[in-house]
C-alpha cells in the first residue's frame, strides 16, 4: 500500500487515542514520514521517534517486533524457548508501557516473562538474562537518543545482543508479521513473575568483584548525574559498597524524567550534559564527575585539572581503564589474556595493552560482538577476556553481563581516580603522562544528522559515492582503503570504510546504526597535540567540503 494508504487503513482499526493523533495531522510530509515505511528492525532492534505510524514507535510496532520475537523463539529455539524473556525498560516516555506491552505477547504466545518491577539498567538485564538462563532478553531504551525516540533491544540467551546472523533470522520472522490490527496482546497473568531487589542485589554482588580495594579506598570526592535514567540507584549503591562517601548527587537530574529536562539530550558525551555535574564539582571541590545515560550502559567523565575541569573522552577513558586494570592486576595476566576493541577505537589502549602483554582483538561497531567474544572464549583456552571496550562511552570489566555496564565502569573509574591521587596525580596527568610514553592520539567523532526519506538518501548516496571515487585525490595523506563491506578476515560484512592515514592514524566513515547520522571517525598521531589537531582541522573541512556535510 502507498503511504496514504497505510495511513487511512490505520483509521479503521486503531484504538481512538491513536486515532485521534493521526486525525490531527495536517502536514502532508509529516503523514508520510510516519507511513512511508516500516521501522526497521536490524542488530540493534527497533529505534525510532515515539508516535502513530508505521514509521514510529508505538505499542504496535512494539506488539509486532514481539510477535515476531515469539514467532522466531518458538520456531528456531523449540528446546529453549520456555526459559522464558527477560524485560527490562528505562525512564523514557513510554518505556514501561511498551514493556508491559512485550509481556502480553510474549505471554499470549504462551512464554514465560520475567520483567522488572521499576526501570533498570541495560547491564542488569544482560546479567538477568544470564543468571536464570533466559532464552532471550528485551530492552525498551533509545540509550542516549533525545527525548522524543524509544526503542527495543532483544539479547540472547548469551546476555548479549544478537548479532547480524541471528537478528537477520530474527527480522525476518518480525516483517513476517503484517496485520498489526490482530495481534493478540491480552496476555497470561501465570505467566508473568516480577523481578525486584534480589535481583538487582545479585548484580550487584556480581560486579563488586571487579572491585580493587573491596570497600576501602583511599579518600575521594565525587559528583554523580543519572541525567534522569536508570542509574541513580545502582550506581549509588556500588559505590557506596566500594567504600565511597564522599557522593554529591545532582539534584535537578536525578529522578527519572523521559523529558530530560535540563539537557538537549541524555549523552554523557555530550558537554552540556555533564554540566550541571561539574558546576556542583567546582562548588563542593570534587575530584571527579560521573554521568551515566538513561539505560545506564555508557558513562561519561570530566575530572579536575588546576581549578577547573576537563572531560575524558571514550577513547581516552578506555586507554586509561586499560592502564590502570593491567597496572593493578599484571600480577594474574597470563599469555591469553585478551582485550576488545572495535574497528573504529583509538589506538592508545590497545598500545598500552600490548605493552604489558594482552592480546588485542578487534571487532565491528557495537559492544554485540564483544559480548559474541566472550561467549566464544568460553571454549577457547587461548583467549581470556580481560577488558573491552568502544569510543562511545562504553566499557566492560569482568563477564557478569555482555553488554557495556556503567555501573562496574563507575565504580572502575573512581577507584582509579582515588589510586591516582593517593600518588599526588589527576586522570589528566595520568593521560598526559601516557601520550608523553606512547605518543599524542588524537580521537574524535564527526556526526551529521540527516532526516527523513531525503536524508536517508543522501546517506546511502555518500557511501556509494565513496567506493566509486578514489579518495586518494581528496586525501593524498591516505595510505590503504579498508571496505569492510567486502568482508575482512572473519569479521561479518559491514557498512564501513576505513582510510589508513600515512602518519599512522586512520579515518573511517560510517552510517549510524541506530540514528539518522553518518559518522566520520578520526584516529590521528602526532608529534604533538598541536600537530594532531591541525591535522584533524584540515581533514574535517575537506571531507565536508568534498560530501557536501
Amino acid at each position: 500500500m502507498s503511504y496514504q494508504e497505510t495511513y487511512k487503513d490505520w483509521l479503521t482499526w486503531a484504538d481512538e487515542e491513536t486515532k485521534e493523533e493521526l486525525l490531527r495531522l495536517t502536514d502532508e510530509k509529516e503523514i508520510e514520514d510516519r507511513f512511508y515505511k516500516d521501522l526497521e528492525f536490524g542488530t540493534a532492534g527497533l529505534r525510532g521517534i515515539m508516535g502513530a505510524g508505521t514509521n514510529r514507535m508505538n505499542r504496535y510496532t512494539v506488539a509486532k517486533a514481539t510477535r515476531g520475537l515469539a514467532d522466531y523463539l518458538k520456531k528456531e529455539h523449540p528446546e529453549t524457548f520456555s526459559q522464558g524473556v527477560v524485560i527490562a525498560y528505562d525512564s523514557r516516555n513510554h518505556s514501561d508501557d511498551f514493556a508491559k506491552e512485550a509481556a502480553r505477547v510474549l505471554t499470549s504466545a504462551g512464554i514465560p516473562v520475567r520483567i522488572f518491577e521499576e526501570l533498570e539498567p541495560i547491564p542488569v538485564l544482560s546479567f538477568a538474562v544470564k543468571y536464570f538462563h533466559a532464552a532471550a532478553g528485551v530492552v525498551v531504551t533509545a540509550s542516549h537518543n533525545p527525548a522524543e525516540y524509544n526503542g527495543y533491544k532483544v539479547y540472547g540467551a548469551n546476555g548479549a545482543q544478537l548479532v547480524p546472523k541471528d537478528a537477520d533470522v530474527l527480522t525476518a520472522y518480525v516483517e513476517a508479521v503484517t496485520d498489526l490490527s490482530h495481534i493478540e496482546d491480552e496476555g497470561n497473568d501465570a505467566l508473568m513473575n516480577w523481578l525486584g531487589h534480589k535481583t538487582v542485589t545479585r548484580f550487584l554482588t556480581a560486579i563488586f568483584r571487579q572491585s580493587l580495594y573491596q570497600g576501602n579506598p583511599p579518600p575521594l570526592s565525587i559528583v554523580y548525574t543519572p541525567l534522569h535514567g536508570s542509574g541513580a540507584k545502582p550506581v549509588r549503591a556500588i559505590l557506596a559498597e566500594a567504600g565511597f562517601t564522599n557522593v554529591h548527587i545532582v539534584k535537578e537530574q536525578e529522578l527519572p524524567d523521559g523529558d530530560f529536562p535540563t539537557v538537549s539530550a541524555p549523552n554523557p558525551e555530550n558537554e552540556d550534559a555533564l554540566s550541571m555535574g561539574i558546576a556542583l564539582a567546582k562548588k563542593v571541590g570534587a575530584d571527579i564527575v560521573i554521568g551515566t545515560d538513561p539505560d545506564s550502559d555508557r558513562i561519561g567523565s570530566a575530572v579536575r585539572k588546576g581549578d577547573d575541569f576537563v572531560l575524558i573522552s571514550g577513547n581516552q577513558m578506555g586507554a586509561l581503564l586499560t592502564y590502570f586494570l593491567c597496572l593493578t592486576r599484571k600480577e594474574t595476566l597470563t599469555p591469553a589474556s585478551t582485550m576488545v576493541k572495535t574497528v573504529v577505537t583509538g589506538e592508545l589502549g590497545a598500545e598500552i595493552g600490548r605493552r604489558y602483554g594482552l592480546k588485542v582483538v578487534e571487532t565491528l561497531t557495537g559492544f554485540k560482538y564483544i559480548g559474541e567474544k566472550i561467549s566464544q572464549w568460553e571454549k577457547d583456552s587461548a583467549h581470556d577476556y580481560f577488558f573491552g571496550y568502544e569510543e562511545s562511552y562504553g566499557y566492560l570489566a569482568g563477564t557478569h553481563a555482555q553488554d557495556k555496564d556503567a555501573v562496574v565502569s563507575a565504580m572502575l573509574i573512581c577507584e582509579m581516580a582515588a589510586y591516582f591521587k593517593n600518588e599526588g596525580k589527576t586522570l589528566s596527568d595520568v593521560l598526559d603522562e601516557l601520550y608523553t610514553d606512547f605518543g599524542y592520539y588524537y580521537d574524535k567523532t564527526t556526526s551529521y544528522t540527516l532526516k527523513g526519506i531525503e536524508g536517508l538518501a543522501k546517506i546511502r548516496g555518500i557511501m556509494k559515492h565513496l567506493r566509486d571515487i578514489d579518495v586518494k585525490e581528496i586525501f593524498p595523506e591516505i595510505d590503504s582503503v579498508i571496505d569492510f563491506e567486502a568482508g575482512i578476515g572473519d569479521l561479518p560484512k559491514e557498512n564501513v570504510l576505513k582510510y589508513k592515514v600515512k602518519t599512522g592514524g586512520w579515518m573511517a566513515v560510517r552510517p549510524s546504526g541506530t540514528e539518522p547520522k553518518i559518522k566520520i571517525y578520526y584516529s590521528l598521531k602526532g608529534k604533538d597535540e598541536k600537530e594532531a589537531l591541525d591535522a584533524f582541522a584540515d581533514f574535517k573541512a575537506r571531507w565536508e567540503r568534498a560530501l557536501g556535510l
